[in-house]
């Protein structure tokens, strides 16, 4: 039985784009084709695109899965061993997001004038202001720093909230063009990047392409920061701090 590579997409969760790229890099090929000439996807086809997803999912790059699932040394079971190895390392990392997004948030949510309620509504278990020394002991002295003070005190919970959902769907997007295969100079990705530069402007502090060079390289310096954005996707903070590069050089020009 052979599968439309409409069908394959629908049942793994990717793009039709996302399976047509693999195609033309080697890593999926299709087993057979329709008189028309169309792709028709097997079983096995089936399997190798499960084995490439976990590998995605990890953040290894597509030239590595090539070379990992090609080598005839490797037993698949080793594969899976593997996997579960390093499933549970990010799981180790993902207990940690909670603190990761507190200090993502430090120099951004000071002064907020919420009620107690609202605030554990907003932010749950996470204080926003648990490292609120610490901020002001780097960035206190900064236009920057005072700006997002004067803007977090006039906010309200809708504010919060809005700003939340905003952020959630950029990372969405993000995730889903590393998962495409896109690199960090892409116009997709530069685009996003872009979006976050904006999105640091419209609710925290003017943030120029030169600021945002700093933040990029600090999301992969720091490391929690860096955890924050690998909690989104194992990569993201360095396939970002690229792209935050890329967007810069291509404004520039």
């Amino acid at each position: 039985m052979s599968y439309s590579v409409g069908q394959v997409a629908g049942f793994a969760g990717v793009t039709v784009r996302t399976l047509h790229h693999y195609d033309d890099i080697g890593l999926l090929v299709p087993s057979e084709r329709s008189h028309a000439g169309h792709r028709r996807y097997s079983d096995a086809d089936l399997d190798r695109l499960q084995q490439i997803l976990f590998y995605r999912e990890l953040g290894f790059p597509l030239d590595e899965v090539a070379v990992l699932l090609d080598d005839p040394e490797v037993d698949p079971r080793a594969h899976l061993r593997r996997q579960h190895e390093l499933l549970t390392a990010r799981i180790e990392r993902l207990r940690k997001m909670a603190a990761a997004v507190e200090h993502a948030m430090e120099a951004r949510k000071m002064g907020i004038n919420l009620t107690p309620e609202e605030r554990f509504e907003v932010f749950g278990d996470n204080d926003p202001e648990q490292y609120a020394e610490e901020v002001e002991a780097r960035w206190g002295g900064t236009e920057a720093y005072a700006e997002s003070q004067r803007r977090a005190a006039s906010y309200t919970k809708e504010d919060w909230k809005r700003m939340q959902a905003e952020a959630a769907d950029w990372a969405e997007r993000y995730g889903a063009l590393m998962a495409d295969g896109e690199p960090p100079t892409g116009e997709r990705a530069m685009d996003l990047a872009e979006e976050h530069r904006r999105h640091i402007t419209g609710w925290y502090y003017e943030c120029g392409f030169e600021m945002h060079r700093c933040l990029g390289d600090m999301y992969v310096s720091d490391e929690r920061f860096k955890a924050f954005y690998e909690a989104m996707r194992p990569g993201l903070a360095e396939h970002l701090r690229d792209a935050i590069v890329a967007n810069a050089a291509r404004h520039a020009s």
